[in-house]
This record gives structure tokens, sequence and C-alpha cells, in this order.
């Protein structure tokens, strides 16, 4: 039984609105964020508008350029390649601490996921694929049973969640990363620390060279 979250301030749901739209494309890079209107189409004052904006751009997802205002940050590659080179250390461990530190319903809450992302893969839904994504290493990461690695990937994948979305907007190329993810899956519960971290090891090895592939 979980325990009920408090709702969300206006601020936290405008930042993560804009930030799904920023992380799917739906706002691509260079486009205005006029603060009026988003709170017009949100109903919400400028407070939390502009509240969320800060937020975003001390996330380097936003930017500020004079008479154009507040727009949506570039892609970076020169950003991208350094997160990679943490990820490709972070990832493995967490899936390793994981193995021991799994919690007693792994199997069931995996498979909810693996479920979600297979569908989303089917219909090419990219924003769902994404977030699937995006929850598949989340768990990963709270297994491991390590705030740290939670805390210090949080923000990362935001940015991770950009270069994602070019990769799955090609049809069928989000159908091996599940099966990827499955397999990572089944060594995590089968209690083999190494065939894991392996296998979590090339998944990212094979995912990095799709995303640097459509930067």
């Amino acid at each position: 039984m979980e325990a009920i979250k408090p709702p969300k301030s206006l601020t936290d749901q405008t930042y993560d609105i804009l930030l799904d739209a920023i992380c799917t494309g739906e706002l691509s890079p260079g486009d205005r964020l006029n603060q009026d209107e988003i709170a017009g189409r949100l109903n919400v004052s400028r407070q939390p508008v502009n509240s969320a904006i800060s937020i975003l751009r001390a996330n380097g997802l936003v930017e500020d350029t004079g008479r154009r205002g507040v727009v949506v940050a570039p892609i970076d590659a020169g950003l991208f390649r350094p997160i990679l080179e943490f990820r490709r250390l972070v990832d493995p461990f967490a899936v390793e601490l994981a193995v021991h530190r799994r919690p007693d319903d792994a199997r069931q809450r995996a498979g909810a996921i693996l479920d979600r992302g297979r569908a989303a893969a089917r219909v090419n839904d990219v924003a769902a694929l994404v977030q699937a994504d995006v929850d598949f290493h989340e768990m990963i990461y709270a297994w491991s049973g390590n705030p740290v690695i939670e805390m210090s990937m949080r923000v990362n994948w935001h940015h991770i969640r950009r270069y994602m979305a070019l990769v799955l907007r090609t049809p069928g190329a989000s159908i091996p990363i599940w099966e990827e993810h499955a397999s990572i899956v089944a060594a995590l519960l089968s209690g083999d620390a190494e065939r894991a971290r392996c296998r979590m090891s090339a998944h990212l090895d094979v995912a990095d060279q799709r995303m640097l592939a459509a930067l």
C-alpha cells in the first residue's frame, strides 16, 4: 500500500508540462516561450509560468536570447557526450546494486513497465515510449538503494529524453530497445549481478550509438 502523495503546486505542474513538451519535441529548439500565452493555455497566472521557466533555465533546457526573450535551448552534442560518459559508469553500477536490493515485487513492477514499453513500441507512440524508458531506468536507480544515484541522474535524464525522442521518431526503432530492457530484467531477477551489469553496458553502447547518430 502506497502513501498518499501531496498534490503538486501550480509551479510544479507547469514545469512538468513544459518539460514534457520540450523533451518530446512538441516545443522545438528555438521556439519562443511566451509567458502570457502559456499562462492562458494552462489557465494559470504568470507567476507559476515564470517560476517554471526559471527552473528550466537553471537546468539548461531554455535560454534567454535578448529581443526574442526565452526560447527552447538547442540540443547540444557537446553536453550530451559528457552525460553519456557519466551514464556509462552509473547505470551498470546501479543495476549491479539492484540485483541485491530489489523489492519483493520486482518481477511484477518490471513486467508492468516492459508491457507498457512494448505496447507503445507497437504503435510508435513517441511520448509514451520516452516516458516508459525513463520509468525503466528510474526503477533501476530506485532499486539500487542509493539516493545519490537517483539525484545525480534526475537532471541528466531531462536532456537524455530530448535526444531519445530524436531516435524514437523512426518507426520500429524502439522494438529492439525493449528487448534489451527485458534481457536486463531477466539477468537482474536471476540474481546474476555480473550478467546484469554486462547487459546494461551493452544496452548503453547501442543506445548511445543510436542517439549520437541521430544528432
